[in-house]
């Protein structure tokens, strides 16, 4: 088993990362817990429900199970509510602790009612998707979607435990495994060009689940993201650059309707318009342009994102971004390959590159 330890102001926690870590749940529950709110969906449920429920039954303590609806479109205030219902019906207190078995929607709608419930109750995160495992699950975001802009309410709150289980990944459609590569290769351009490398040189292992690979992959991930995290928890500088990329993916998730395009799909289009538009700014090298189109391709992600109603569709989205400062957008930008800046950009050029990578 590999650990990871996240440091941040708001907690101190272990990210365990290991086939079967779905049997070893109530090992990371604390002793003086009272009750467990099991939050998932039906689609989790089936094919992992009844063996976590087992897992966690080793605590000898109360579990109540939340059901919410699958999917991105959900995740909003109303299907919030739907846990608060539950929680409150079953007459759950303080002690409580909240586990979210699922992917991100899972993950950041669970954690942000374990952040609201009482004014904060404990948490762990047990992410299904790769996606989750190499990014939403670790750092302590939480949100939900408004119809004006994505994870736009939430809160920073962070976890007790994130309980990676390798083996999950073999449950998951090959579109998912895409989606998740994108945020792993994301931390390469951002942090690491060997990794970056790395990830071109056994795009095809990963894709095809080779389980040494995405356990480092996966390790590594966690690793970059912990760093980032320690030293910057509510992004108030340096953690911004997690968000290369998401300017833009954010708004194909928007125009589209949440749930269209999977997050990750989104992001990997990002990554492609991100490093055009850092090009055009930054003199960031046209052929390693080339270089992440190949790669985002090769994890089977798109590479041409939607026109939406247009180029005033595309700015007005963007702006509604909640990295937006003073009406200003700020892009996650590269000077090179494995370094990552935040920079504002005349809206010619977003425009011109917007009309190059959209179909």
């Amino acid at each position: 088993m590999h650990t990871v330890d996240v440091a941040t102001p708001g907690g101190l926690y272990p990210i365990h990362i290991a086939p079967g870590r779905l049997d070893a749940l109530a090992q990371v529950i604390p002793a003086n817990a009272t009750s467990i709110a099991l939050v998932t969906n039906p689609t989790i449920d089936a094919l992992m429900g009844e063996r976590v429920l087992k897992a966690l039954s080793g605590c000898g303590i109360r579990i109540v199970t939340v059901m919410l609806p699958d999917g991105e479109a959900y995740k909003n205030w109303e299907t919030l509510n739907v846990i608060f219902d539950a929680m409150l019906g079953a007459q759950l207190d303080r002690r409580t602790v909240v586990v979210a078995l699922g992917g991100g929607v899972i993950g950041d709608m669970a954690g942000f009612a374990a952040a609201l419930y009482m004014r904060g109750v404990r948490f762990v995160q047990v992410p299904t998707t790769l996606l989750a495992q190499v990014d939403s699950s670790v750092g302590g975001k939480t949100a939900v979607n408004h119809p004006l802009g994505k994870n736009m309410i939430g809160a920073f709150y962070q976890p007790i435990a994130v309980e990676i289980d390798t083996d999950v990944l073999n449950t998951l459609a090959d579109r998912e495994m895409s989606a998740g590569l994108a945020e792993v290769i994301k931390y390469g351009l951002i942090m690491d060009a060997e990794f970056f490398s790395w990830c071109a040189t056994h795009a095809a292992g990963l894709r095809e689940r080779d389980p040494e690979l995405l356990a480092i992959a996966i390790r590594r991930s966690c690793e970059f993201k912990a760093w980032v995290v320690s030293k910057d928890e509510r992004e108030a500088d340096l953690r911004a650059i997690l968000n290369l990329g998401h300017t833009f993916g954010h708004a194909i998730e928007a125009g589209l309707g949440y749930g269209h395009w999977l997050h990750g799909e989104a992001v990997g289009c990002g990554l492609v318009m991100a490093a055009d538009l850092s090009s055009e700014l930054l003199g960031f090298p046209l052929q390693d342009v080339e270089r992440v189109r190949e790669l985002v391709t090769a994890i089977g992600c798109p590479v041409m994102a939607p026109k939406l109603a247009g180029i005033d569709q595309w700015m007005s989205l963007m702006q509604g971004d909640k990295k937006t400062e003073g009406g200003a957008i700020n892009f996650v930008l590269m000077p090179r390959i494995g370094e990552a800046i935040r920079r504002t950009a005349p809206a010619e050029l977003v425009a011109r590159v917007i009309e190059r990578n959209t179909v």
